[in-house]
């Protein structure tokens, strides 16, 4: 172990073995993360958690009662600070989660396992939330393979399709967040956005890392049918 330029101690896996060299960086980084050993003394499942945080202490996204949808859920960290923010664990609010990934239980939260891209999906939500939702999250993040302008539309599908779904479901005055990428939002998808909400906004938290292009889209006040 050595320490870094602020003083923590920074931990260096051995590489050797089976031990690809992305695996050996990746797991250095996780080691060596503030906001990982932080989210473990905490109870969070994942860092992500800091960064929905942050956005709901500035702009107030989560309020007692309301109903949630979380796209993209595993391994979780959203979806425990919804279900507490809510009070879903209170049974004040109500929290549903998917992913196409298994996601152990989260007091408060009602999950499926289901593949948002799949035809069946919408469906499948709607009747899952048996209603409208107040908030609609996003951290869904497509596969990338390696080639930029694939993975751009990849990325900007996706978004595409989970404020398609968001504009169905949400109540007026809803909310809707989003990760996307780069410089943000593709110019068609956030002039469209911002037709459907009253205030849109691109925010880096302080959670997200910073060699990451990682952006999220905050969009605040559904217009609903007006």
């Amino acid at each position: 172990m050595a320490k870094d330029t602020t003083g923590r101690l920074h931990v260096t896996v051995k590489s050797g073995g089976k031990r690809k060299l992305s695996s050996k960086l990746w797991l250095e980084r996780q080691l060596n993360d503030p906001y990982v050993a932080q989210a473990r003394r905490d109870g969070w499942r994942s860092r992500a958690a800091y960064k929905l945080i942050e956005m709901d202490d500035k702009y107030r996204l989560l309020k007692p009662g309301q109903t949630v949808l979380d796209l993209g859920a595993a391994p979780g960290g959203w979806s425990q600070v919804a279900a507490r923010r809510v009070g879903s664990v209170a049974g004040k609010g109500r929290v549903f989660a998917i992913d196409l990934l298994e996601m152990p239980e989260i007091p408060g939260v009602q999950f499926m396992q289901l593949d948002f891209m799949h035809d069946s999906a919408p469906d499948t939500l709607r009747a899952m939330i048996g209603g409208g939702a107040d908030v609609v999250l996003s951290d869904m993040a497509a596969n990338t393979t390696g080639h930029r302008k694939t993975d751009q539309l990849r990325i900007v599908g996706l978004v595409e399709m989970a404020a398609a779904f968001a504009v169905e479901v949400l109540k007026p005055g809803g909310t809707f967040v989003a990760k996307v990428f780069q410089s943000g939002a593709d110019a068609e998808l956030l002039a469209q956005v911002k037709r459907d909400f009253a205030a849109v906004r691109h925010v880096k938290p302080a959670a997200s890392r910073q060699d990451s292009s990682e952006r999220y889209l905050v969009a605040t006040g559904f217009r609903g049918d007006e």
